[in-house]
């Protein structure tokens, strides 16, 4: 099985090829994707990779996208490329929370991720998964015991770090990070509707805020 991994969530993306045999997963190439150019370099970045590895779409098993929380411009390109190829090659597609990807690549069941405006994104993955849209007051207060909780940005840190909460620091996420829950959606067949994916903003954007106060 060959993989198509995306992720345009942060300052920094990814895009990323993988093959799964068995229980073996590997990554074959990974190409980051600066933040400013992703809308210019997506596309032909995926097919430098292709180039490469001397794979094309139709070689894919599936297309995986990290669908967000992240920045707005940067989740719809990523998005739209992702629905784009899955489309077009008719491939399966998977779509995987950026806290989720954080919070398996820490090894915790809790993220939390800088939503500036002093907000945070806050991913739980126990018996009763959510994601929201919180604050660092919000979470201490829901946090009655130790708990450990994925962080990878100083924004993030500052103002959890002197609590009874235990922060596991990781790097950001990648694309290639995400190949494990990739994995468990496309063998539990559970696929993204390529007509109705949206990106996870947790967040309305500044337009339909503005919008809705209008009078």
């Amino acid at each position: 099985m060959n993989l198509l991994l995306i992720d345009t969530c942060g300052p920094v993306g990814s895009i990323a090829l993988a093959r799964v045999a068995g229980n073996s997963q590997k990554i074959l190439s990974q190409e980051n994707l600066p933040g400013k150019t992703c809308s210019a370099d997506l596309i032909t970045k995926i097919a430098v990779l292709f180039a490469g590895q001397e794979l094309s779409i139709s070689d894919m098993s599936a297309i995986a996208i990290v669908n967000g929380p992240g920045s707005f411009t940067g989740i719809r390109i990523g998005v739209a490329g992702a629905k784009a190829f899955a489309e077009a090659a008719s491939k399966p597609l998977l779509a995987i929370s950026r806290l989720r990807v954080l919070a398996h690549k820490a090894g915790t069941t809790a993220a939390a991720l800088d939503a500036h405006r002093n907000e945070i994104y806050y991913g739980q993955y126990d018996s009763a998964p959510q994601e929201r849209l919180t604050t660092q007051e919000a979470i201490l207060s829901l946090t009655t015991q130790q708990q450990a909780i994925a962080v990878c940005e100083e924004a993030t840190i500052s103002g959890l770090e002197d609590s009874a909460i235990i922060l596991v620091e990781v790097q950001p996420p990648t694309a290639a990070d995400a190949l494990p829950l990739a994995v468990d959606l496309f063998e539990s067949q559970q696929f993204a509707d390529v007509a109705t994916l949206d990106a996870n903003y947790l967040r309305r954007s500044d337009a339909e805020i503005f919008s809705a106060s209008r009078p």
